[in-house]
């Protein structure tokens, strides 16, 4: 609650701030009326297309008003059938969003990750920490599609890729769920992966499969088991709050006559390498002509054009 009003005062400040400064270029260009002053006119221009992005921004900002929107957000990537092309799609994919966070100020911490037989990633679950980190990332739930000419082909032939997206908002202390111990098998394991970083020489890592859903979830980052139970179970949360609010939305569905299109090809954005360069999301039909610049962690517009839409 203290989070919730603290956020609402700051989303206040900056509106007033905003409005104070739109206000002294309002009393500028009432001056430049009255009379011609070619720098005045060059500094007012200067300061509405800086007003501009801070609207835009506060926009942005106002529209993450969702339940979860300022929690941190753990994210999970895995491939799609096509074996080390897919495995290969998902080190891509999971490079993007590390970029991504580092460079709008987020951090990124792994908690498990399995690397693939030849090349790439089996899967990945990373937790990205920071303001509305799930409110942007949410947009990115789904299935992502890779058009390329394949460097694991020597005849140099296309290839279409998929690998899925989950995103959860992670879940704090304050939330209450309801788990019964009874519930839960709890494996332990020796950490593994694809370096010194993923490997301990001890059984910390820790496997929680819930019984009732058959949800299972892992954690091998931390040195302790201890640690690692605690992360897994907050892993374990959020996957069963994410499971009651899609139930949720299915009854809805169903009482509207509708059902929810849940099928593997149903991509929610394709990035094309070849015959040309195009990333599209269509659910927005937002799109940029710039893989390369997508894939180095510029996914901004989509997250905000998603926001728009929602």
């Amino acid at each position: 609650m203290l989070q919730e009003l603290k956020q609402a005062k700051s989303k206040y400040t900056k509106y007033e701030n905003l409005y104070l400064e739109v206000q002294n270029v309002k009393e500028f260009v009432n001056l430049l009326e009255t009379e011609k002053d070619e720098s005045l006119e060059k500094e007012i221009e200067k300061n509405i297309k800086t007003l501009q992005k801070k609207l835009e921004k506060l926009q942005i900002e106002v529209l993450l008003n969702g339940k979860y929107d300022e929690n941190n957000a753990i994210i999970t990537l895995h491939p799609g059938a096509g074996g080390t092309e897919s495995q290969d799609w998902v080190q891509m994919l999971y490079r993007m969003y590390t970029r991504w966070a580092n460079d709008n100020g987020y951090k990124v911490k792994e908690l498990d990750y399995l690397e693939g037989d030849e090349a790439g990633i089996k899967s990945v679950t990373a937790l990205i920490s920071g303001e509305n980190a799930y409110g942007y990332l949410k947009a990115e739930k789904g299935v992502h599609r890779l058009v390329r000419i394949s460097p694991f082909d020597s005849g140099g032939r296309r290839h279409t890729s998929f690998a899925s997206v989950e995103v959860l908002p992670e879940i704090t202390d304050e939330i209450e769920v309801e788990i019964n111990p009874e519930d839960l098998r709890i494996d332990t394991y020796r950490a593994s992966g694809a370096g010194g970083q993923h490997i301990n020489k001890t059984d910390s890592a820790v496997r929680i499969t819930h019984l009732p859903t058959n949800i299972v979830v892992s954690c091998q980052s931390e040195r302790s088991q201890i640690q690692n139970r605690e992360t897994a179970m907050k892993m374990l949360k959020s996957k069963l709050i994410d499971l009651k609010e899609k139930q949720q939305a299915q009854t809805i569905n169903e009482l509207k006559g509708t059902q929810m299109d849940i099928a593997w090809g149903s991509q929610i954005r394709s990035y094309v390498f070849c015959p040309y360069t195009m990333v599209k999301d269509h659910r927005t039909n937002y799109e940029v002509g710039n893989v390369q610049a997508v894939m180095d962690g510029d996914i901004n517009g989509f997250l905000e054009a998603y926001l728009m839409m929602k």
